[in-house]
């Protein structure tokens, strides 16, 4: 698929990127052979292959669900400045308009 300087321009605008003249003359056929490659990929016949979520055949290695720190939260409730019912009480930040 050959691309135009005017196709590269659009792409590049909806792309918000801003190319010079030098550039998009640069990019056309670089842009143009991609979209070849992805033309020739198309046509290769995939039925056979079955989807994968990663192209290695590995196993997550997973540990065991175990506590490793206990509740403390009674001990940092100790030493906050406010607390109410179980929660931190902070600073009002926001203003009212």
């Amino acid at each position: 698929m050959s691309l135009t300087t005017d196709e590269v321009k659009k792409i590049a605008h909806l792309a918000r990127l801003t190319l010079s003249e030098e550039d998009i003359a640069h990019n056309t056929p670089q842009l143009s052979r991609i979209l070849d490659f992805v033309a020739h990929m198309n046509e290769i016949n995939t039925s056979s292959v079955e989807p994968l979520a990663h192209p290695l055949d590995l196993f997550q290695r997973l540990r065991p669900d175990s506590v490793t720190e206990y509740d403390q939260r009674e001990l940092f409730q100790t030493i906050a400045p406010e607390v109410k019912v179980g929660l931190y009480l902070v600073p009002k930040v926001i203003e009212e308009a």
